[in-house]
């Protein structure tokens, strides 16, 4: 007998965008030979501030977007390791803009959207920084609708933020798929209500929350396999 489809009532699949459709380490990537042995490290840490800041900002009540946050958390890691460059600064930025998709995400959406489902990016990145990167990619055709925090101005995993989802597609959240590579993004989104696959790209542990997300997969190659037809 077939396997019963853990989410059965889909209508949409909302993804977050960086860490799950596109990889954040892809722009250091670019110039890792500038950086010689602290590219790995300045990545890693250009990542991990970026996420710390839209935290704290949210906490603070002090919101700046993304592209400022980015910009923040990028001149901190370079600052850990003294690199001074200029110009690789703005280069490092600019690639931000362009970052590269996963390899099965071309492929993953264009079943989704054969399959008749909404598909839409549910991110906290700035309008303009989603728009430039999903065209980079080639996802234009493929994303229907692109969500920016920017419309509620607090980052996730504030539940104003998946909010946004329910009231600009015009379904339950039953009705909805939330996908997220970032284990705390789940947590978030599985609290608020969704339905919620964890995209556990790099085999992490699971987060010490009680909001665990209902299903984890590896990649996104996955999902199709999980909606009911």
């Amino acid at each position: 007998m077939p396997q019963e489809s853990p989410f059965p009532n889909i209508k949409a699949c909302v993804f977050d965008a960086y860490g799950t459709l596109f990889d954040v380490h892809s722009a250091v990537g670019k110039y890792d030979q500038r950086l010689g042995d602290v590219a790995d490290q300045v990545s890693k840490i250009w990542r991990t501030k970026q996420l710390e800041y839209t935290w704290l900002r949210s906490l603070m009540k002090k919101h700046a977007d993304f592209w400022q946050v980015t910009q923040d958390a990028l001149d901190y890691a370079l600052d850990v390791y003294n690199i001074t460059d200029k110009q690789l600064r703005n280069e490092l930025i600019e690639a931000y803009l362009e970052l590269e998709c996963y390899p099965e995400v071309p492929d993953t959406l264009v079943k989704l959207k054969d399959s008749g489902r909404q598909i839409a990016i549910l991110s906290n990145g700035s309008p303009s920084m989603l728009e430039a990167v999903v065209k980079s990619s080639g996802l234009e055709n493929l994303v229907q609708t692109i969500l920016s925090v920017e419309m509620v101005g607090i980052f996730k995993p504030d539940p104003t933020v998946y909010q946004l989802a329910i009231d600009r597609l015009g379904l339950t959240a039953a009705e909805i798929v939330f996908l997220s590579a970032n284990a705390w993004d789940a947590s978030g989104a599985t609290a608020f209500g969704f339905c919620v696959a964890w995209i556990n790209r790099f085999a992490q542990r699971p987060e010490r929350l009680p909001f665990q997300p209902d299903i984890e997969i590896k990649t996104l190659a996955e999902l199709p396999g999980l909606l009911s037809a």
